[in-house]
């Protein structure tokens, strides 16, 4: 049924948005004189915004050619180093330099694709030799290949971790946090020499008791079946996944978006107001940010549902009883990975305080190799884009890697 909707919506939407589009291109190839006035300018403006007003599920380019490294360019080339049904690790090469410490991201499954996180890899690319877990759009992976839940997503970051060795600094961003610790965590007991050097969760939700917010109230506020019900679907049969269930990445925007619609509103009303002043910079900005956010992918629903059960309702990590294949997984087997935890303190979706929760759990890491950064004047998104993660999270980052670098002589692992 939600297919079908959004199927239905796009078709009786299209004529409006080919025409906006249109109008906007005739009043771009307006004379000089014409296409200056204000009246052409606002219609203008406003047809570019209606036009460009749609979800898509096309997979947004990385985009990234090359970086400043040491003061010069190098260049950057993408290619897979591990591949399965459900995701590829993908490494950002720069053949011209060598020696960097080797990070791997960890971005979550919740609707948009891994490139969301291109100004976290952007930036580290600076300094670092940088590994992405990006995951396939759901709709897209043949039945066949199985079911998605979360020990295939704790499976999925092991194989990633033991395929990269044990000089690895892992980052999680957002959701993935409580499912990488337990990663981490399982490589622990296990005494794995592929455990990594540090791990990094950043505004991810560890331990959702802590300050709740309307996320968490909302998570609480059904049973899961209704969930299930209401927001799992089918993919259809035109697609290479047609049969398995999914949790539409449309809804999930549809989620984000309704958390703080009157700032959603604000920036389309402030890109609208630049288009007219001509100030195409600051509009270009907000336009590439909307349309990397409105390219949505689908997620598994066991993932979905999952993910809300155990995270967000019942709390598995905290209280002790998270597992894994039916293993219980304990964070303070982790003995010799350092733990650094981010948060942003204006953050609605993952409060201050749920992350630094997973210091509580890993009371094996020695204290001098655990620190806890607490950003003022960001929010979900700042903690991990934008100005103030280039200048003030970021520097905290870069120190903690490169301190356990330096440690690394005398921190046996193992």
């Amino acid at each position: 049924m939600l297919y079908t909707a959004y199927q239905w919506q796009q078709r009786l939407t299209a004529p409006a948005r080919t025409t906006t589009a249109l109008t906007a291109r005739a009043l771009e190839a307006l004379p000089a004189p014409l296409a200056a006035l204000p009246a052409a300018r606002r219609v203008r403006a406003a047809c570019r915004i209606v036009a460009d007003a749609r979800p898509t599920h096309v997979r947004p380019e990385w985009g990234i050619d090359s970086v400043d490294v040491d003061g010069r360019p190098a260049e950057v080339a993408v290619e897979p180093v591990l591949s399965t049904p459900f995701a590829d690790v993908l490494h950002f090469t720069k053949p011209d330099v060598a020696g960097q410490p080797q990070v791997l991201v960890v971005g979550p499954i919740s609707g948009h694709f891994a490139t969301l996180l291109r100004p976290t890899v952007r930036t580290l690319l600076a300094d670092h030799d940088v590994y992405v877990v990006d995951w396939h759009n759901a709709r897209d992976v043949p039945v066949a290949a199985g079911r998605f839940g979360l020990d295939e997503y704790v499976d999925h970051v092991v194989q990633a971790i033991r395929h990269l060795g044990p000089d690895t600094h892992v980052l999680a961003v957002c959701q993935p946090a409580p499912l990488v610790l337990a990663a981490v965590a399982l490589l622990a007991a296990d005494g794995d020499p592929a455990q990594p050097r540090s791990v990094t969760l950043m505004a991810g939700p560890i331990d959702t008791r802590v300050n709740p917010n309307r996320v968490n109230e909302t998570a609480g506020r059904h049973p899961l079946s209704r969930y299930e019900r209401m927001l799992t679907t089918t993919v259809p049969a035109q697609y290479p996944g047609a049969g398995r269930r999914v949790y539409p990445g449309v809804a999930q925007l549809t989620a984000f978006m309704s958390l703080n619609p009157r700032r959603h509103l604000g920036a389309h009303v402030a890109m609208y107001r630049a288009m007219v002043a001509g100030d195409e910079a600051t509009a270009a900005t907000t336009r590439a940010f909307y349309d990397e956010y409105g390219a949505v992918m689908d997620v598994p629903a066991e993932f979905y549902l999952e993910t809300l059960r155990r995270v967000f309702m019942e709390h598995d990590l905290p209280r002790g009883v998270f597992t894994w294949r039916g293993r219980t997984v304990d964070p303070s087997a982790i003995e010799h990975t350092a733990l650094l935890t981010v948060e942003g303190a204006q953050d609605d979706m993952c409060s201050p305080g749920q992350t630094e929760a997973a210091h509580a759990l890993c009371t094996g890491i020695p204290a001098e190799h655990r620190r806890h950064h607490l950003q003022q004047g960001v929010g979900h998104y700042g903690v991990f884009a934008g100005s103030r993660w280039e200048t003030e999270i970021y520097p905290v980052l870069r120190a903690f890697i490169a301190e356990q670098e330096a440690a690394r002589e005398v921190v046996p692992v193992g």
